[in-house]
């Protein structure tokens, strides 16, 4: 049922009607005129806000990525935590993250990993701004004498890409396995032990 018509008609609301519009009819079927119709608007209001469909898809993709962005931000900024501490529980918050993306609503996630396929700049971002994360994480290790890097820009990728297998979407059939809790633990105590002095 749309909302009602009084209700403003701003960008996040748009964002979140085209979540839901995407959920029902998928990537390749769902229109501006469907995100417009379920809103009670003109697809012209829409587009005032969006100026084209590659435009909306583009911002709703955006959004989904800083929603994990902001809850791995705020671990990293935890300065009252050792590093080591707070590499393992980034690390962890990521790959839960991803996990009840993918568990907890697949019709949704099946439509991101289009839209991530689509927009790749906007997936270069975010993934710059998860390195720069982790950088930052090691870069107070290395300050703090808890990690040791002699490149902490190389080294936050190579912890990035050292457990792709637990964010990488690509991955996703993985992770509902019985033995894959078992497994990032593993990896994850390697990675960091690997960071130690």
């Amino acid at each position: 049922m749309p909302p009602a018509a009084a209700e403003p008609l701003t960008p996040e609301r748009i964002l979140e009607t085209t979540e839901e519009v995407l959920r029902r009819y998928g990537p390749t079927k769902a229109t501006v005129v469907d995100v417009a119709r379920a809103l009670g608007v003109s697809h012209g209001s829409v587009y005032r806000h969006f100026p084209s469909k590659a435009a909306l898809r583009e911002a709703v993709t955006e959004r989904w990525l800083a929603r994990t962005e902001v809850r791995l931000r705020e671990i990293t900024a935890a300065g009252d935590r050792p590093a080591p501490d707070r590499l393992e529980a980034w690390l962890e918050a990521l790959f839960d993250a991803k996990r009840h993306k993918a568990g907890d609503d697949p019709e949704l996630f099946a439509t991101y990993t289009v839209l991530l396929a689509e927009n790749s700049g906007v997936v270069e971002t975010h993934l710059a701004e998860l390195v720069a994360q982790l950088g930052e994480i090691i870069d107070e290790g290395v300050s703090e004498g808890s990690l040791a890097a002699t490149d902490v820009p190389a080294a936050a990728r190579a912890v990035f890409d050292a457990t792709g297998r637990f964010h990488d979407p690509q991955y996703a059939a993985e992770w509902q396995s019985p033995t894959i809790g078992a497994e990032f633990a593993a990896v994850t105590a390697l990675v960091v032990r690997g960071l130690r002095p």
